[in-house]
């Protein structure tokens, strides 16, 4: 792999890790913490929110994949790239119209249990927050 398509991935890889961090393991849990936060606020600011970080998600991915095609990446780099991508496609087509679904009911006025849906995408994040690691570390030993 080239340096410059390496130096991309690699920042572009440990930028998606920080955003992914800094959003749903800070932000998301700690909003509804906050005084005067109800939970149809904490769902309607999460909803914005989480709208935007995809949308980041989304660019960085396509950051990613394109300088791992154009710099030739090895195989490994190329496996992290094409399973975290995967990941994410999964969330945002299987897990978060779920997720929606269910907050458009909370915000109608539903009293419903927890819900398994966020456990799905916690665990889907913290397995994106590993993969980012391993692929980022993995462009820069490049």
């Amino acid at each position: 792999m080239n340096h410059t398509s390496a130096a991309v991935a690699g920042a572009a890889a440990f930028l998606w890790l920080g955003m992914v961090l800094a959003i749903s393991f800070l932000e998301a849990p700690l909003k509804f913490r906050a005084p005067g936060v109800t939970v149809p606020i904490g769902l309607g600011v999460g909803r914005v929110v989480f709208q935007a970080l995809n949308l980041a998600e989304m660019a960085l991915a396509g950051v990613v994949v394109v300088a791992v095609v154009v710099g030739s990446a090895p195989a490994m780099v190329t496996l992290l790239t094409v399973v975290v991508a995967a990941l994410l496609l999964a969330q945002l087509a299987v897990i978060r119209p779920r997720l929606n679904r269910r907050s458009d009911r909370v915000l109608a006025g539903e009293d419903l249990p927890r819900s398994r849906g966020h456990l799905q995408y916690v665990i889907a994040e913290v397995a994106k927050v590993m993969l980012l690691i391993g692929l980022g570390f993995s462009v820069l030993a490049v």
